[in-house]
């Protein structure tokens, strides 16, 4: 099976388990789960953006760990920080086919090697990221984001 047949699979499966739920965290956790299984990727999951904890007032957001799949990962992402943090401020897709030359990349394990985030966005103002990090090199593409800017709308 290519990986563009293993995405269409992907999507009617995640648009049948999210069908009638309203509960995003519920939504994120089984997508989450769904691609991790479908691709076997060392972490995929989702950071949420959260009030900052600080007491100035319009202090800028941050992105919290949500649901996920693999080994522990980071808690916190500043605005504009990493991958996470640069995709969240450009509201783009970032695909990063090597992250050791990604300038201020956040290891939040040294065995990533690539890594691609798609915003999750409500009325189009980023709400989350959905981030995928593989061992591999190079293992995102035009299909990766395709398929997955199509599957984080179902949330």
């Amino acid at each position: 099976m290519t990986k563009e047949e293993k995405y269409q699979e992907l999507l009617a499966q995640a648009a049948a388990v999210v069908a009638g739920e309203t509960d995003m965290i519920a939504n994120m956790a089984n997508v989450a789960a769904l691609i991790h299984e479908t691709f076997g990727f060392w972490w995929t999951g989702f950071y949420r953006v959260a009030p900052s904890d600080s007491p100035i007032k319009g202090e800028r957001k941050e992105l919290v760990l949500g649901p996920f799949q693999g080994p522990p990962a980071c808690m916190r992402i500043p605005y504009g920080k990493g991958v996470c943090g640069t995709a969240w401020e450009k509201n783009e897709t970032v695909i990063v086919p090597n992250v050791h030359e990604f300038a201020g990349h956040i290891a939040c394990s040294s065995e990533s090697n690539s890594e691609i985030v798609v915003p999750v966005r409500r009325n189009g103002e980023v709400i989350a990221v959905l981030d995928i990090d593989s061992k591999e090199f190079n293992t995102f593409d035009e299909i990766d984001k395709k398929y997955l800017e199509q599957i984080v709308k179902l949330l």
